[in-house]
């Protein structure tokens, strides 16, 4: 196996690696779109294994590629006379990568936590009134709603984005705006949410909050 052949697989690996993503943003979606809809447990938990597998597999194609990524730097840095065993180095370079991961690696990927975190957030818009909607529904629908509403515009979000480090949501513009205007002045961003005391705010925090979207859209249709 020559470096062109090394090369021309990477290439391919990585268009793999856009598949995977691409599966994993609908598998998200049609979860979404269960909860919402039905709440049927089986089939949102049987999206989650969908997800779990992708996640395994982005792991191994991260692997592998880092492998043959090292493999060629390591070869071509030290230039030896007659050229090893390319596919040979890749492969234990790829097994010693593996063995020193655990099983429970791929939990940290990035989409699958998003997924877990949209889940949780979609049950709870769908599903977390239910006790209070027993005792007074007009307080629980006031409560719903003040979550749809932006702590810096006051108004209701229409593309909310989500603080990954205190959970509080944020028009997208608003909130890329402010800090903006506090990065100008050289200063920190403390969350604008009333009574937070998460006091560095930054872009990288923040995620589409899909699931709050949805409920918006929903509640707007009404």
């Amino acid at each position: 196996i020559s470096f062109g052949a090394i090369d021309s697989a990477l290439s391919s690996l990585k268009n793999c690696q856009s598949y995977i993503n691409s599966g994993m943003d609908v598998a998200t979606q049609v979860a979404l779109d269960l909860v919402q809809s039905s709440n049927d447990e089986e089939d949102v938990n049987n999206m989650e294994k969908v997800m779990l597998e992708y996640a395994i597999m982005d792991r191994e194609l991260n692997h592998y590629i880092k492998a043959c990524e090292e493999t060629i730097n390591q070869v071509k840095r030290e230039k030896p006379e007659i050229l090893p065993d390319l596919e040979n180095l890749v492969q234990e370079k790829f097994l010693e990568m593996k063995s020193k991961k655990s099983d429970s690696d791929f939990q940290t990927n990035e989409k699958y936590m998003y997924f877990k975190d949209q889940l949780k957030e979609m049950k709870k818009q769908c599903h977390g009134n239910d006790t209070i909607e027993q005792i007074d529904e007009d307080i629980a629908v006031t409560r719903s709603q003040m979550n749809f509403i932006c702590p810096i515009t006051q108004m209701t979000m229409q593309r909310p984005v989500r603080n990954k480090v205190c959970g509080h949501s944020y028009e997208e513009d608003a909130i890329l705006n402010f800090i903006k205007q506090k990065k100008e002045k050289k200063k920190k961003v403390r969350c604008p949410k009333m009574g937070c005391s998460h006091a560095d705010v930054k872009e990288s925090d923040l995620v589409p909050d899909e699931a709050l979207k949805r409920v918006i859209d929903s509640q707007n249709k009404q």
